[in-house]
Order: structure tokens, then C-alpha cells, then sequence
């Protein structure tokens, strides 16, 4: 297969789960490159996510890391299906490569945990919150690439319309729920956005109120995707200029109970939608 300058997360991500069970079977690159006819740097190729790799080879490989696994390994064979192409692709070359990173995620979670403290989470912003937001950025943006951001986020929302969506559980901050960005009007309409989408089966928001002090994670925006097996779980954390993904198991369990550290202080789905219907009264 064709070398890959710029990987995506789902690429490297696949790469890093075949370097680990190799070397916990305990072999050197020469070694597995000997298990599927190719050589030790295209292995190494391989394990950075610049090269694919067929679901035979996988299986080979994984067969002889004796990995008897077999939901873990139909999941990285799934990860490696270059065929089809998701319609974030659409925007690769026009926005950074971490928000593609970010909508392919979402479209291949079982279930989705978010925390945020001052922004509405990206899935349930309105479009006047979320262009309120982009217009505010650190260094200013051009109105198309403004336009460009807006039509994907919106765009990613689809993730939660779909046959058989992916559960959400979501905390925001009751900081977040007060934040007028756009104004009133605009704040007003995320707020009853926000009371409508609580009617979903599926998204479930709890809001961590000014008087449960402080919190777990207080000032960062956390995305916890649950992948097809729980080996695959991916944290996605914003930070400046650039899109953080962590994936080892001592790094996901801190964030598991991160959440579920942080909801014991939230308030009930139920008194939830109360303080957020009692906020909407006030703007």
C-alpha cells in the first residue's frame, strides 16, 4: 500500500495497538515482517500508521501475537477498511486534520461521555452559539474558514440522528448554561435546544451547579469515545492549537473516573432540566 504523509488518529491509532501486541508476544519488527513477507522498516512504517495493511496480513499478524481476542481483532480489521470514506473527508486540505480526527470518532462510538465548563459541548451547540464561538477565536478567522468550521459541526451532529445512535452522557457546568455567547437571543435558543434534546432517549445531560464547588477536570473540555471493544476507548482533550488524543490504558481509566468522580456532584437528570428551564426563564 501507498505511504501515508499525514495519518489520521484512526491510522496511527491501529498502528499503536499492533505494536503493542507485538511486542507483548515478545518480537522484533524483523520478526513480524518475516510473518508477512515485508521487512522490518515497513513494519515500523506499519506501527506509525503511514502504511495499511490487508485484513489477511492483520489477522496473521495477530494469529501469531497470539491474540485470541477475536472482537478486538474484527475491531482492527475494521479500523484498517480503507474503502469507504466518511464525509468529513470532504473537508480534508480546508480544515485541520484534528477535527476530521474528531467527527470520525464520533462515527465509530458505541457511546460517548463529554464534561465541559464553559462551552456547550460541540454535538448540542445551535448554530448561532457555535459561530459566536468561532468568531471569538485566539487568532481571528477569514468568514470562509468561519463557514467552514460551522457547516462541519453541524454537520457532525448527524451522529446522533442516526437508526441506532450512540448514547451520550454530557455534564456541563451550570458556568456553560449562563455564558450568553451571541447574545441573548442566541443564548435563549441554545437553552431550549439544550431542554429538547433532554427529551432524546439516548442524550442524557447533568449539570454540575455553582454550589458543588469544585470538580474533577474543573477548566478542561474532555471527550470520552467507547470504541467497538473497550480496547479501543479514545480521550480527546482541546487544548491550544491542536487536538489531543490519548489511548493508554493507565491514561483512560484515570478519565473514567474522572467522570465518574464528577457526576456524584451533579444534579439529577431531572433537577438538571429544571435549573436549565430555570436559567432560560432568567435571560
Amino acid at each position: 500500500m501507498p505511504s501515508r504523509s499525514h495519518p489520521t488518529q484512526r491510522q496511527r491509532r491501529l498502528g499503536i495497538e499492533l505494536r503493542k501486541l507485538r511486542e507483548a508476544a515478545g518480537l522484533s519488527a524483523q520478526d513480524a515482517g518475516a510473518l508477512i513477507n515485508i521487512k522490518a522498516y515497513q513494519v515500523s512504517h506499519l506501527e506509525a500508521g503511514r502504511v495499511g495493511i490487508t485484513p489477511g496480513r492483520l489477522r496473521t499478524l495477530a494469529c501469531n501475537y497470539g491474540c485470541a481476542n477475536e472482537s478486538f481483532v474484527d475491531a482492527l480489521v475494521k479500523l484498517a477498511d480503507e474503502r469507504d470514506k466518511g464525509w468529513w473527508e470532504e473537508y480534508r486540505g480546508s480544515l485541520p486534520p484534528g477535527y476530521l480526527d474528531i467527527a470520525e470518532l464520533e462515527d465509530g462510538a458505541r457511546k460517548m461521555r463529554t464534561s465541559s465548563s464553559v462551552h456547550i459541548p460541540g454535538l448540542l451547540q445551535t448554530e448561532d452559539h457555535a459561530r459566536a464561538i468561532f468568531e471569538e477565536a485566539v487568532q481571528p478567522l477569514p468568514a470562509r474558514e468561519v463557514e467552514l468550521r460551522l457547516a462541519h459541526r453541524m454537520r457532525r451532529q448527524a451522529v446522533l440522528d442516526q437508526k441506532e445512535p450512540p448514547e451520550l452522557d454530557v455534564i456541563i457546568h451550570e458556568a456553560a448554561l449562563r455564558m450568553q455567547f451571541g447574545g441573548r437571543k442566541a443564548a435563549l435558543a441554545q437553552l431550549e435546544h439544550l431542554l429538547a434534546v433532554t427529551e432524546r432517549d439516548h442524550v442524557r445531560i447533568r449539570v454540575l451547579p455553582f454550589a458543588a464547588g469544585g470538580f474533577p477536570g474543573a477548566g478542561q473540555t474532555v471527550f470520552y469515545a467507547y470504541g467497538a471493544v473497550s480496547q479501543l476507548d479514545t480521550v480527546q482533550l482541546d487544548a491550544a492549537h491542536t487536538t489531543v488524543f490519548l489511548t493508554a490504558e493507565h491514561q483512560l481509566e484515570n478519565y473514567r473516573s474522572l467522570f465518574e468522580r464528577a457526576e456524584r456532584k451533579t444534579l439529577s437528570l431531572k433537577q438538571s432540566r429544571e435549573l436549565i428551564h430555570a436559567v432560560a426563564k432568567e435571560v
